[in-house]
């Protein structure tokens, strides 16, 4: 809620994390800011993985030129710098959210059907695998980890677009462009700027410690 009265007040018993240059409540803008981040990473990674598994289940399966094609396409993406090809899409893309979940989709997908291609390849070798249904459920585990650490780098990513002003648009808070806008008075206003890295670190931190657990619980190897 705008409110010039209260205007780029520092952190206090009314406002936990200050307010800013229009009075809007810090904390309850990072609130708002982590739905849309959560978001976009849950849209991110229920299209990524399974166009990546797919592919890499098909490469690493049925090896010879369609194992061939398949990787080559996957190694060009991944000679890209991901930012990079995300800031790319973006300088041709209309800054939404929409968009900044399409060019996040595109540079992710490639990581993951490397992943499933290199399990693949490895276990069509063994003689139990009969069919490639039997070789997705082993894969399982792996992936189900990454995602889980990946939710954090798409989110730094997904903020990295913001701050350079490619991604969610003000007025609608994000904590990319939070910290772009507060950096601009710093440091006198320095809690414009700390608190949305601070939330941003804290949620980083939480998925790659969430990430963790689940490698050791799954048995998923380094």
């Amino acid at each position: 809620v705008v409110d010039f009265a209260f205007a780029n007040k520092g952190p206090s018993a009314r406002n936990w994390m200050g307010t800013d240059l229009v009075g809007r409540d810090i904390f309850s803008r990072i609130l708002y800011a982590y739905q849309i981040s959560l978001f976009l990473g849950i849209v991110v990674l229920a299209i990524a993985p399974p166009v990546g598994a797919v592919i890499g289940l098909l490469a690493g399966y049925l090896g010879g030129w369609a194992e061939s094609i398949l990787m080559r396409i996957v190694d060009v993406f991944l000679s890209i710098p991901p930012l990079v090809l995300a800031i790319a899409m973006m300088g041709v893309l209309e800054p939404t959210l929409t968009n900044a979940m399409l060019a996040v989709t595109v540079m992710w997908w490639p990581w993951y059907a490397r992943l499933v291609y290199s399990i693949a390849r490895s276990e069509r070798e063994e003689g139990y695998v009969l069919a490639a249904e039997v070789i997705l459920p082993n894969c399982l585990p792996a992936i189900i980890t990454k995602m889980t650490l990946d939710m954090g780098f798409v989110i730094i990513i997904a903020s990295s677009l913001s701050f350079l002003g490619l991604g969610v648009q003000p007025p609608t808070p994000d904590l990319g462009s939070m910290v772009a806008e507060g950096a601009r008075y710093l440091p006198d206003s320095w809690w414009l700027t700390v608190f949305p890295g601070l939330a941003i670190l804290i949620v980083v931190f939480g998925f790659n410690l969430l990430g963790d657990g689940l490698r050791e619980v799954l048995g998923v190897d380094q």
